[in-house]
């Protein structure tokens, strides 16, 4: 089981976050946090590649979750980075959501309360 996924985007690392902001509002999912890793490294004064985390989830679909699993508030809300390597190449990286289930235990039919993790990404990074 691969914990985390990582798909190459078609995209730069900011129009590949503005299209899951996009996604994101549109669908009613509640973009909690947006960290720029890169953004603040060069507040002092370090250099790093364009990097970006989207904290985002839906208190109805998320919190069922964590009453079953209380460990699994330590993966949520979602997450999902998008970041620049070194070649300039963009990734989308996301914790898949059966590993998330096997991680912390909860019930087989409560991953499709965290599955929209992989459509965002993978529409995010898509042409």
């Amino acid at each position: 089981m691969v914990g985390l996924v990582e798909l190459p985007s078609e995209h730069s690392v900011d129009v590949t976050v503005e299209r899951l902001e996009g996604m994101l509002e549109a669908r009613g999912i509640k973009l909690f946090a947006l960290v720029d890793h890169s953004g603040e490294a060069a507040a002092v004064g370090l250099r790093m590649p364009p990097t970006k985390l989207l904290i985002f989830g839906n208190p109805k679909a998320g919190t069922p979750v964590m009453v079953a699993a209380p460990s699994t508030a330590i993966d949520l809300p979602l997450k999902v980075l998008v970041r620049e390597d070194g070649e300039g190449k963009v990734w989308v990286a996301y914790n898949d959501p059966e590993y998330l289930r096997e991680r912390h235990g909860f019930p087989e039919q409560m991953v499709q309360n965290i599955a929209a993790v992989e459509a965002l990404a993978r529409a995010a990074a898509a042409e």
